[in-house]
């Protein structure tokens, strides 16, 4: 330290001497793919999570759904505000357990980049596109998975195609916070349970938000052990999440906590994710990222040229990018534009 500067030594030290010995160091990271100079007063994780803040597919993330479409009330969560959710809930987690925070938030901040628009409709319409096309062609991807997509873009389509060149452990994080394989860093682990933690309750809260449920509606059972409100839900899973991974080798919550969480999640799977009320226009959300779809790999030429594929790289790959990139808003006026005359647009 020198007159009173905070540089990148002083936070690696101050890391080692404070974090847990189960915690990622970031003078300990595994490096990126193009090795770069270490910056003089940020450390390889705070560095990282700047970049991802300042790409533009974190940007597009205010404009894309989380669970309703095109909600005209000004409080309904987006991409990006559940983004924010699950970053605040992973850090209180790491801070209490002594983890790496800059590591937590770094994955947080980038762990939804790769949604489509519409939510898991557009991914349902990409991944039955891509699969129908994947049977034709082995060499054309086999369904969508927003994480492998979230990846795509830190790796090869931010920066002009250049990649943001983030360390090996947050890719690894944003790679394997959704799916079966677990993280390897505790701190990825816990982005993925806490991404969990935010969508199950501020999907009850928008779910009442919009009139499809009603506190009532709540099953009983798990609210007897979480809670009758978001905040005390919260707080009984973060607490859990906090004390059961202190004495355990992983991240975890005790199993009665645990349960009565993925019983909220298979309830809101029944009566709003797949709730006929909550999912009215789903149909045509499916129809517009489909048609997007169908209509870039027949009019090649309709793509702007910097989405048109790179050398080695097939047409079916540039077009998925394409699309699962656009906003909502961005979807329907291009939806607009090729698919309806002038005249008849309003």
């Amino acid at each position: 330290m020198s007159g009173g500067i905070l540089t990148r030594d002083v936070f690696e030290a101050e890391e080692a001497r404070r974090l847990s010995p189960r915690a990622a160091l970031s003078s300990r990271s595994r490096g990126r793919e193009t090795p770069v100079k270490l910056d003089p007063y940020r450390t390889d994780f705070q560095r990282d999570r700047d970049r991802i803040l300042h790409s533009k597919a974190f940007r597009r993330l205010s404009h894309k759904t989380q669970v309703f479409l095109a909600p005209e009330g000004d409080h309904y969560r987006t991409r990006l505000t559940h983004t924010l959710e699950v970053s605040q809930i992973s850090r209180s987690v790491a801070r209490a357990l002594s983890l790496n925070e800059d590591l937590t938030e770094a994955i947080a901040l980038g762990h939804d980049l790769g949604h489509t628009p519409f939510g898991h409709t557009g991914e349902a319409a990409l991944s039955d596109a891509l699969r129908k096309l994947h049977g034709k062609d082995p060499s054309a991807p086999n369904g969508y998975h927003h994480n492998l997509q979230s990846l795509r873009i830190v790796e090869r389509l931010e920066y002009e195609g250049k990649g943001l060149n983030l360390t090996w452990e947050v890719r690894d994080g944003i790679a394997r916070h959704t799916g079966r394989k677990r993280a390897e860093t505790l701190e990825g682990q816990l982005v993925a349970i806490c991404d969990r933690v935010a969508y199950v309750n501020h999907d009850i809260d928008d779910a009442v938000r919009a009139g499809v449920l009603t506190e009532e509606d709540l099953p009983r059972e798990p609210l007897a052990v979480l809670g009758t409100n978001m905040n005390q839900r919260i707080s009984t899973m973060v607490d859990s999440l906090i004390e059961t991974t202190a004495v355990s080798s992983a991240v975890a919550m005790d199993e009665t906590v645990h349960k009565a969480m993925m019983d909220l999640r298979a309830f809101l799977f029944d009566n709003v994710y797949l709730s006929p009320n909550a999912k009215a226009e789903e149909p045509k959300a499916y129809g517009v990222v489909r048609t997007l779809f169908d209509h870039y790999m027949t009019h090649q030429e309709d793509l702007p040229e910097d989405e048109r594929p790179a050398e080695g790289e097939s047409l079916a790959q540039a077009v998925t990018d394409y699309v699962s990139g656009m906003t909502d808003r961005f979807a329907i006026r291009t939806y607009e534009q090729l698919m309806i005359p002038n005249r008849w647009r309003v």
